[in-house]
């Protein structure tokens, strides 16, 4: 039987983690082995999830599943995970999320540097953002200074793993850590929660 497609299983799941308080952020179908298939879910919230939410919405996730059919009777590898820490900011939301944490970015071709020496690629710590734009604190520990950019003329953005934490007067320009999210410097791992359990598909 065919599997469904990552598309599917996301128009499948979306409605059910958004009740949950979750966003979806992904879905990943591959092969785990030559009999089963795996399904990683990704998810975020506002607050940092922990490892009871996201077990109880993989229960709710397989049961959905289960109930689709879409895999029939193949077994299937259920994994509920949220994004690590070093993850691509896409969206308003995730810079919203990130606020505090230093990240890498990749200005679009054309657009105008708020760095000093107008190097289009940079470090800074992010700020308070908006639909359309978000501050920046650039300087590092040193000189610390907000500027605002247009989220349109980013082109890439990664949150860094830090082993130190940020200056006192940096963190402030930035308006803080986002609440529920871990402090820059502290240990960090490259997932925040998983979930896994092991599903026989359902032929309704």
């Amino acid at each position: 039987m065919p599997m469904p497609t990552e598309e599917r299983v996301s128009q499948l799941l979306a409605g059910l983690a958004q009740r949950r308080g979750f966003d979806l952020e992904g879905v990943v179908i591959s092969a785990a082995g030559t009999t089963h298939t795996k399904v990683k879910v990704i998810v975020d919230s506002d607050d940092n999830a922990d490892l009871d939410a996201v077990a109880d919405l993989s229960q709710e996730v397989s049961q959905a599943l289960d109930d689709a059919g879409d895999f029939g009777e193949t077994p299937y590898l259920l994994e509920i995970t949220t994004p690590g820490i070093d993850r691509p900011l896409t969206s308003a939301r995730h810079w919203q999320r990130a606020r505090g944490r230093k990240v890498k970015i990749v200005l679009r071709p054309g657009a105008e540097s708020p760095e000093e020496k107008g190097k289009s690629t940079f470090e800074a710590r992010v700020g308070a953002t908006t639909e359309t734009e978000v501050a920046l604190v650039l300087g590092g520990k040193r000189k610390p200074h907000r500027v605002t950019v247009p989220l349109a003329d980013i082109e890439s953005a990664v949150v860094q793993v830090e082993f130190s934490p940020p200056g006192a007067a940096e963190l402030e320009l930035a308006g803080g850590v986002a609440p529920g999210r871990p402090q820059p410097g502290a240990r960090e791992e490259t997932d925040t929660a998983a979930s896994d359990s092991l599903t026989e598909g359902i032929v309704e």
